[in-house]
């Protein structure tokens, strides 16, 4: 994200007297406000299917801006909305990361109440995540989600059954670090018949990559929201091409894209855009 922590309390205090104040609050007080959003998903089907509630977290960022109080009082929050599926759509970590067993742990705790997939994010591990001062390949977040019980879905799919109704999870590599390739598990994939398929990639900006595939709902992060919204003048610092797609829910070419603020944050900062618990139920 283009935006350094210097530079942007900087510009706060810039502002005037209520430079300050603002550039406090944007540390110390909403990175920690948690979101709980809970939207409606319609897909169209052939005949009514149960409701199905998912619970999707992103960007946990863990990190010495990041603690892992936050993360833990975010999954307590989403737990308490009885999901039946769990999905986490990248950027565990913002570079290296030293309290693995600590954060393994914690994220148990979404393994132990509902089935939980994960998908890569670009500080997850790998090129782009190595140039940025992390590590060179996924190995350590794949050890860390593979102790808590969560499956890694790394351009790989999966069949779940769950709240009376059959799903296809698609979870795909990181778009920044030229690992996204649905073009090597769509052609693969089984016939769903009467499922629900759900794509895991964690940059929207990905999505044209998915456009000639077949799926419902596409679940995003990346983005933080933006991070810093800012009066006329938007989310200038969102990390995507396409800023009609930074965080929501949108119809998208018959389906549907979702992308979550997330919960963890870059450089310790967020303004008029607070972390958030993303709840979907699947109609």
């Amino acid at each position: 994200m283009p935006l350094s922590r210097r530079k942007f309390l900087l510009g706060l205090a810039a502002l005037g007297a209520g430079g300050a104040t603002t550039a406090g609050y944007a540390r110390w007080i909403e990175p920690f406000q948690l979101d709980v959003t809970t939207r409606r998903v319609a897909l169209n089907a052939p005949h009514p299917r149960p409701v199905l509630r998912v619970l999707q977290l992103s960007d946990f960022h863990a990190s010495s801006v990041v603690p892992l109080a936050l993360i833990d009082r975010a999954i307590a929050l989403g737990l308490a909305r009885n999901p039946d599926l769990i999905l986490l759509t990248g950027d565990f970590i913002t570079t290296t990361y030293d309290r693995f067993a600590d954060y393994a742990r914690l994220l148990t705790r979404l393994s132990a109440a509902a089935p939980t997939f994960a998908c890569p994010g670009n500080h997850d591990g790998g090129p782009w995540a190595a140039h940025a001062g992390g590590y060179a390949s996924l190995g350590p977040v794949k050890s860390l989600l593979q102790d808590a019980g969560i499956r890694l879905l790394e351009n790989a799919w999966q069949f779940v059954s769950v709240a009376g109704r059959r799903v296809q999870l698609v979870g795909v590599g990181d778009y920044w670090s030229g690992a996204c390739s649905p073009g090597s598990v769509f052609p693969v994939l089984p016939a769903r018949e009467n499922a629900t398929r759900i794509v895991l990639n964690h940059n929207p900006d990905a999505k044209d990559l998915f456009r000639r595939h077949d799926w419902d709902l596409m679940l995003c992060g990346h983005t933080h929201g933006g991070q810093v919204r800012l009066p006329f003048l938007g989310t200038p610092f969102a990390p995507v091409r396409d800023k009609r797609y930074v965080e929501g829910l949108h119809a998208w070419e018959g389906r549907w894209l979702h992308i979550t603020r997330g919960v963890g944050n870059l450089h310790g900062v967020r303004l008029n855009c607070p972390p958030e618990v993303s709840v979907l139920d699947i109609t």
